[in-house]
């Protein structure tokens, strides 16, 4: 009896560890069916990723809501909704995008943007928008005949800002006395820029310049050097775009490669 009693607590022991085995990796059993503790896992990472960070607080309403999907989800099975095509279909789609996420996170890892990178983009960013910055005022008209009435209004002591507010058809300047803020002379079609940088702080094209949009008369109110962000404050910036021009590549290279009848 005693030889007995001992096998009897010792198999007694072993269950006890696998339980709380069980237990440790399971957070709740439902209706006989264990609901495993990284789905408590995984829809903390979610939350975490949507940007709400979560605390240890959190567990318990984490733990609540993992139950009722799976209650809700035995039920829906229950009713045979699973067999559905609706459902089979979506099931499809949410495994689709879950694996080419899992992909792009991938290619990302294993791609990444080093600090050389961002250095030679931030140089080319450097190179097509330093120099000047003009800070110019433009009034468009359609003709060349009101252009150059214009002009002749304007050597007559006509205000500038005023003409531009009555008969600019530039609507985003127009309202602002043909205002154009800084900007690179790249910003602006090349006869326009062309015509800008030969005038001098305070001077205005003596005739009308042309370009696709009409005709333009242009007055330089200042000059000075481009004032650029330096790369800290566009490092993250620039870090991201990078990524997502390699990204598109590489979506372009694979759907470029892929035989399709």
């Amino acid at each position: 009896m005693k030889q007995h009693s001992l096998k009897t607590l010792a198999a007694a022991v072993v269950l006890s560890a696998a339980s709380v085995g069980a237990f440790a990796q399971n957070i709740a059993i439902v209706n006989g069916k264990a609901v495993p503790k990284a789905r408590m896992d995984v829809l903390a990472q979610q939350l975490a990723g949507a940007g709400r960070p979560v605390t240890p607080e959190m567990e318990p309403q984490l733990r609540e809501e993992v139950i009722a999907r799976e209650v809700f989800m035995q039920e829906a099975q229950k009713q045979g909704l699973d067999a559905s095509d609706d459902y089979r279909n979506q099931i499809e789609l949410a495994r689709q995008a879950i694996l080419i996420r899992t992909l792009f996170e991938n290619y990302r890892k294993t791609h990444p943007v080093t600090d050389a990178d961002v250095q030679a983009e931030y140089d080319k960013f450097v190179a097509a928008n330093g120099g000047k910055e003009y800070k110019a005022r433009h009034i468009l008209v359609e003709t060349e005949d009101q252009a150059k009435k214009i002009l002749a209004d304007l050597k007559k002591g006509a205000k500038f800002e005023d003409i531009a507010k009555k008969q600019s058809k530039d609507p985003g300047s127009g309202a602002n006395g043909g205002d154009l803020d800084w900007a690179n002379p790249a910003s602006f079609v090349p006869e326009f820029s062309e015509a800008m940088i030969k005038l001098n702080k305070g001077e205005m094209t003596q005739v009308p310049v042309k370009s696709q949009f009409g005709y333009h008369i242009i007055r330089v109110d200042d000059i000075r050097q481009a004032q650029l962000p330096k790369l800290e404050e566009v490092k993250p910036q620039v870090t991201q775009q990078l990524q997502q021009q390699r990204l598109q590549k590489y979506q372009e290279e694979l759907r470029a490669k892929a035989k399709v009848e």
